[in-house]
Order: structure tokens, then sequence, then C-alpha cells
């Protein structure tokens, strides 16, 4: 008679790269292996009214460049038709003005002023991000880099958030592959706490965090320039963190080869993710560096790339106390994803 494998204790870990604290409760759950996501998303195939796709150009927002520069583009880098944030100023102080904050008896004010940009990844309805080769993949990602460099001349900026929302439970408003890049001129909370708390590993240990998180136990698949790894405190079931093996603090670092690598890396886990978990909606973010960091972070900043799987909800607890319960270990995360295989 088969037995039932015994149930881990519950533990509390904290992460030393965002310093947050996550209740490991595998007793809440299923066995890691079963699950699925139960709103696996399905892409609209109708391409004759989406404004993404190759021949509706017109119906989209202003193009910033696209890739080749001819008609038959294969990305395109477009202006959000409903930015978060305005490319205008409306404070009288020019761009380079870096004092438009300003304390009101509520709190601190900054003028809206930010770039709010889409990254069309394919002019085909039906594809997505998972289905383009490794060197197609590079060129969505050096897409991103370049557009970082034609924002960072703006001193009002600060911070460039890239990131992509997969099926609509997980933010996306469009079913076309896309991503954003969201242009802040402030640095967020989440970025400076992640910051603090690199400096404090670094300053203990006088070691990089990110470069300590590689761990038998916790790689997914790894290639020459990039590792990928279901980190120690996943806040979420599945997380993954796609990470540079050489110290590298901003991610418009990446050069052309690097890009086609991190390219291959990315296809594989997000085919694992779509075969293992029932094509959950996801997201992914690229945590980078500031654009003013200083020589002295250097040292313990480190960019990567995370990729969150919508298999569970946030609730009353989570808002609250900003601590995270996970019903997987990620040990077991990672043994699933590492023994998977899949076509490519």
């Amino acid at each position: 008679m088969a037995t039932t494998p015994p149930t881990r204790s519950p533990e509390l870990r904290k992460d030393p790269v965002t310093n947050r604290w996550v209740i490991f409760s595998p007793a809440r759950a299923k066995r890691p292996s079963d699950f699925k996501s139960k709103s696996p998303e399905n892409p609209n195939n109708n391409s004759s009214s989406c404004p993404f796709c190759i021949g509706n150009e017109h119906q989209c927002a202003p193009e910033i460049f696209r890739v080749p520069p001819d008609p038959n583009w294969k990305l395109r880098v477009i202006e959000n038709l409903y930015p978060a944030l305005s490319r205008k100023l409306d404070h009288p102080n020019g761009l380079n003005d870096d004092s438009s904050s300003e304390l009101s008896g509520l709190g601190w004010v900054v003028a809206g002023f930010g770039f709010h940009d889409v990254v069309i990844e394919t002019p085909v309805h039906s594809v997505q991000l998972s289905d383009l080769d490794p060197s197609e993949i590079g060129d969505v990602l050096i897409a991103y880099k370049r557009r970082i460099e034609q924002i960072k001349q703006f001193d009002s900026i600060k911070y460039i958030q890239v990131f992509k929302n997969h099926g609509a439970s997980a933010g996306a408003s469009m079913s076309h592959s896309h991503s954003q890049m969201l242009s802040l001129p402030i640095v967020p909370p989440s970025v400076s706490t992640r910051l603090n708390s690199m400096k404090e590993h670094f300053n203990q240990t006088g070691k990089c965090s990110i470069c300590q998180v590689q761990s038998k136990d916790l790689l997914i698949n790894e290639t020459s320039h990039f590792f990928s790894i279901a980190p120690y405190a996943s806040s979420f079931p599945f997380e993954i963190w796609i990470i540079p093996r050489d110290h590298s603090s901003h991610f418009d670092e990446l050069d052309n080869k690097k890009a086609v690598d991190l390219g291959g890396l990315l296809k594989l886990i997000l085919k694992k993710m779509a075969s293992q978990l029932n094509n959950p909606p996801f997201n992914f973010m690229i945590h980078t560096s500031p654009i003013q960091v200083t020589d002295s972070e250097l040292p313990y900043s480190h960019w990567f790339l995370q990729i969150i799987p919508q298999l569970t909800g946030v609730g009353g607890f989570e808002l609250g106390s900003g601590c995270y319960i996970n019903p997987v270990f990620p040990d077991d995360a990672a043994k699933i994803l590492r023994e998977l295989n899949v076509p490519i």
C-alpha cells in the first residue's frame, strides 16, 4: 500500500533581497506537483479588430520605433494610449528640474511626468512571447535596452520599470503579446527597500546577495550567462528568478549575445511553466537599479528578472502584514520544473 509522504513543517524565511518575510505552510495545499492554474490563459485569436496587429498601426498611439524600420516589422515600441503618467511636464521649470516635489499638509506631491510605453512583441496576434525563437526574444530585450537608453537622457526620470502582464487576471487588457515600460520621476519604495536590504547583506558579508543565491536544490535551468532558480524565500508558489551569472547592476548593460542567451532561457522557463501549471496567467518584472545609482551602490546592486504565475490570491493577511503565505517550498517547485522536459 502506498503511503502519503510526511508533510513538511511550516517555517518562516526572510528574503535577503526583498527584506520580506514569507510563511511556508505546505499543509494548506495539495502536493506541489498538483498545482495547476484554475483559469488558464486562452489568447483571443481574433486579430481583425486588434490595434497591435500588423496593418492596424493607425489605430495605435504614436510609434517610438520599430524593428526593423520598415513595413514588415517584427516588433514595435509605441506610446501607451492610456498612460499612467504624462510625457508633457506641467510644472514650469523644465526637463532637468529636480525640485518638483512639494510637501503639502497631507504628504509629498510630485508632478506626474513620466513615460508609459508599450512593446508589441510580435506582429502576429496568435503568437506569444514563448513561441518566438531565442534571437527574436533577444530582440525584445534589446528593445527594452534601447528605450531605457533613450529615457535616461531625462534627468527627471529616476527609475524605469519593465514588466509584462500575460492574461486578463494578471492585468493584461490586450491579448496580443506585449509588455510595458513605465518611467517614473521617483524611486519606488520597493526598489529602495530592495537596495537597502542588499546593502545590509553586503555590509555584513562583503558579498552581493544575488550573486550568492544559486543553490543546487533551488536551480531550475542554466545557460552560459544566466541561471534560473526558485528563490529561497519565494513569496508565491512557483515563483522564478532569472539572474545574470556576472555581477551587473543595470539591465541596460545587456549586450546582443547575452540577450539571445537570456531569450533562450526565458523561452524554456515560460514553456515549462505553461506545461506544468496549465498555462497560467503570469507577470514578469525586470528589477534593475535606479538610473542615478552611485558608485558605492554598484557592488551590491544586481539586476534580475522575476516571473510570478498567478496561482493563488492575495488576501487580507498579505495586504495587512506585508508577509506572504506560500504553500509550496521553493526546492519542491525547483525540482518539479528542473525535471520537466518540454519541446522547444
